[in-house]
């Protein structure tokens, strides 16, 4: 029998609807992220892609101030929260109804995002591993939580990644951190299985062949694979080249079972969230 996810998480109160996938827009208010036609700096920059995000069609806009690329130069909590309030600021003031996750590993930089401008979702790339606080104050908050796997941390984890057993190891860990959380009583949870984040090419196309296991945890899944280096390395491209592959990687993760789509070209992905959607209704199976 089929293991079924949940369709719906509690958002601010309300419940946002996971039975049709759900597509996250990027707004990075950064000067280094790894793909330089995301990197928004000044107040009209910030206003503009706002706009975007919202108008093409995404159900959430994921905000981040520390760029989580290979090598990636630290940033201070100080300069984090200052980038976020500058961003979540002009945000609220461009689209006050906006559904708004903060991609930030630090516990007082989500506090900060919930409790002075009302954040919805914390989405962490580290689950936990970069901030020992984090679970703890993700409970308190009461908020969503996206949790990541990672291998090591921004600056060390493309430093020559290993694995006993890929799967087993990364299902083992969102094992334990899932009752961790429950045991703290967080009741909403998303699992992110981290492609390009401490694993070579082989290790994310593995990850990729497997994705539609997750479902084992009857959590939602969110997927970021958006312009990331499993596209352009493997085909000897640029990020900036990469839309087209971004676009065939998420349609193999709809069909495997994907909720949230975290991406930097919104229209491309809700339109593949559409006619992924259509397929479906006709039966289309994946054979992949």
């Amino acid at each position: 029998m089929e293991v079924m996810q949940p369709k719906y998480i509690n958002v601010n109160g309300s419940l946002l609807d996971l039975s049709t996938p759900c597509v996250m827009g990027i707004l990075n208010i950064t000067p280094d992220s790894f793909y330089a036609g995301s990197r928004m700096q000044t107040e009209t920059e910030i206003a503009r892609r706002i706009t975007q995000i919202i108008a093409e069609g995404a159900g959430i806009i994921d905000v981040g101030a520390y760029s989580s690329r290979p090598n990636a130069e630290n940033v201070s909590a100080k300069e984090e929260m200052e980038r976020l309030r500058t961003g979540l600021e002009i945000l609220y003031k461009v689209q006050p109804d906006a559904i708004v996750s903060v991609d930030t590993f630090r516990a007082d930089v989500a506090r900060m995002c919930v409790e002075e401008y009302g954040v919805a979702i914390i989405n962490d790339i580290a689950a936990g591993e970069m901030d020992k606080d984090m679970f703890r104050t993700v409970a308190q908050l009461n908020v969503p939580y996206i949790m990541m796997h990672m291998q090591g941390t921004p600056q060390s984890m493309q430093q020559h990644p290993h694995y006993d057993n890929l799967l087993k190891d990364i299902f083992q860990y969102f094992a334990r951190k899932v009752q961790q959380l429950r045991d703290l009583g967080v009741k909403d949870m998303i699992l992110d299985p981290g492609f390009g984040f401490g694993k070579t090419l082989e290790h994310n196309y593995e990850l990729l062949s497997h994705l539609e296991e997750f479902r084992i945890f009857q959590l939602p899944l969110l997927v970021g694979v958006s312009r990331k280096s499993m596209i352009y390395r493997l085909l000897g491209i640029t990020p900036q080249e990469a839309l087209n592959g971004t676009t065939v990687l998420d349609t193999i993760c709809l069909l495997k079972g994907a909720n949230i789509l975290r991406v930097h070209d919104v229209r491309e992905a809700v339109e593949t969230v559409k006619i992924v959607e259509e397929c479906t209704m006709y039966n289309l199976r994946c054979t992949i």
